[in-house]
């Protein structure tokens, strides 16, 4: 699964589990939502390091022809 899947399989989650805390008053959903926004703080740093070293790859690429 790549890095861009399981961010959007977190933020789904965070979805539901927001949902389910805001409008069920489940407080177990709270932590939940907690917990899919950290490992969505995690994933965006390593897919902003993927982006960034792909276009370095793309300007190194060009530079040569």
């Amino acid at each position: 699964m790549s890095t861009h899947e399981q961010i959007m399989a977190h933020y789904q989650t965070y979805l539901s589990e927001q949902e389910a805390f805001e409008t069920k008053g489940i407080k177990a959903a709270a932590s939940r939502a907690r917990k899919a926004l950290g490992e969505m703080g995690k994933l965006s740093k390593a897919r902003r390091k993927e982006i960034q070293d792909k276009k370095n790859e793309m300007t190194s690429k060009k530079a040569v022809m």
